[in-house]
């Protein structure tokens, strides 16, 4: 066999092996992929490979959720943070709570800058279009806000007709007032806090809230009172925001939400943010 000879069988084999090189990688890379996009939409194995469960609320709605100094440091409580708590316990992982705009709480979770919403969020048809949610786990009432020495002006819907409406951003209250009060104007702002404060400044002429949120801001401030005048929800409750497609984590979700509500303790976690906000 001569040189010429060998060399070229020398550069088949070359090639054929880098061939196989070539395809041996491509097929590892496909598999990997494969693999990372099956964790990716895996919320519950997700979140604990990292040992964490990242919460977004919007700290302003107390007794949902809210900022209170302990042991001389701003912390976040609240029931909603107390129920947060036991679903990070039941999936044996850390919780981490971090606070934003209500109304930027779904976009966050859609980014995937935080596992669940916990923030007294209503399902609504809309919200379930772009997350998952979990059972109710709380059903509360919607009242009006208006400054002190008005209350006993408000007895009906009829007397807040062509009012200006006060309601915090991306919440279920701005659905209220567009079905309940066509006439009314309406103005959103991001934080209660905000909504006191228009309120008391003649910005607004009521304002509306869930009943415990607005009882709560009625002690702390002088010169508002809430009316007499409720509404109900009829899309009904609050529940926790997961990303679309997270049923392995909403099943174990609502266990832990089965589980407190049988044992009472939603009702006791309810009672004692209500302290808290003393």
């Amino acid at each position: 066999m001569n040189k010429g000879l060998l060399k070229k069988l020398g550069l088949i084999v070359a090639i054929g092996a880098m061939a196989i090189s070539i395809v041996g990688c491509a097929g590892n890379k496909t598999t990997e992929g494969k693999g990372n996009s099956k964790e990716a939409t895996n919320s519950l194995e997700a979140i604990k490979q990292k040992g964490k469960l990242v919460v977004g609320t919007s700290a302003d709605y107390p007794p949902y959720e809210f900022h209170k100094e302990v042991d001389g440091k701003d912390k976040i409580v609240g029931f909603d943070i107390s129920i947060a708590e036991q679903v990070a316990k039941d999936l044996g992982v850390e919780l981490q709570v971090n606070d934003m705009d209500f109304d930027g709480l779904l976009v966050a979770l859609q980014a995937g800058k935080v596992d669940m919403v916990f923030a007294g969020m209503t399902p609504t048809d809309e919200r379930k279009e772009n997350a998952d949610f979990s059972n109710i786990y709380y059903t509360a009432q919607h009242g009006f806000v208006v400054r002190k020495g008005e209350e006993d002006k408000i007895k009906s819907l009829d007397d807040l007709k062509g009012k200006k409406i006060g309601v915090q951003k991306g919440s279920i209250q701005e659905g209220l007032v567009d079905k309940n009060l066509p006439d009314a104007e309406k103005k959103a702002l991001a934080k209660v806090t905000d909504l006191v404060l228009d309120l008391k400044n003649n910005k607004v002429d009521a304002i509306l809230v869930e009943l415990p949120v607005a009882q709560f801001n009625c002690e702390k401030n002088e010169g508002i009172a809430l009316t007499s005048l409720v509404l109900e929800d009829e899309e009904g409750g609050s529940a926790i925001a997961m990303k679309k497609g997270s049923a392995e984590l909403q099943t174990e979700i609502n266990k832990t939400i089965k589980k407190l509500q049988d044992e009472k303790k939603i009702d006791e976690f309810v009672i004692e943010a209500n302290k808290l906000m003393d």
